[in-house]
C-alpha cells in the first residue's frame, strides 16, 4: 500500500498552515482510499517521522514525502535525508521512502503561480486573484 506524507515547513502561527491543511483535505476527498499525512519540520505537529511511522502503522510499504516547499533549500537536502535514513533503520527494507522534489519545482505549480502573480494586473487595486474564484 502507498502513502502519501505531505512535508511542510511549519510556523508559530498556526493560521500559517491553513493553505497546507487545505491541499491535504483536497487531496483527502479526490482520493478517500489513500493513506495520507501532512506533516511539519518545525514549531507544528506531527513531525515527518512521527507522521511517517503513523503511515507505516497502517500498512503502507511505499511512502511518498512531498515536501511543499517552493525549492530544494536547506531543508530539503540537509534536514530530510538524516530523518529518512533513521526511518529506513527502524523500518527496515520492506518499507519504500521515496523522497519528490519540492513542489514549487513542479511544473505545473510554476505555471499556477505565474498565473496568479499576472491576475494581479488584470484586478483593481482592492482585490486579489483569489477574488477570480
Amino acid at each position: 500500500m502507498d502513502g502519501l506524507l505531505l512535508f511542510a515547513h511549519g510556523a508559530r502561527d498556526p493560521d500559517w498552515a491553513k493553505p497546507f491543511k487545505e491541499v491535504a483535505r483536497r487531496v483527502a476527498l479526490s482520493r478517500p482510499e489513500l493513506a495520507l499525512r501532512l506533516a511539519y519540520l518545525e514549531f507544528m505537529q506531527p513531525e515527518l517521522e512521527a507522521a511517517a511511522r503513523e503511515l507505516v502503522a497502517l500498512g503502507c510499504k511505499r511512502v511518498h514525502i512531498v515536501p511543499m516547499f517552493l525549492g530544494t533549500g536547506g531543508h530539503v537536502r540537509r534536514d530530510i535525508p538524516p530523518m529518512l535514513e533513521r526511518l529506513r533503520d527502524e523500518c527496515g527494507p520492506e518499507v519504500e521512502w521515496l523522497l519528490h522534489a519540492a513542489l514549487g519545482e513542479q511544473e505545473t505549480v510554476i505555471q499556477a503561480m505565474t498565473a496568479s502573480s499576472l491576475a494581479w494586473l488584470n484586478l483593481g487595486a482592492s482585490a486579489g486573484p483569489e477574488s477570480q474564484a
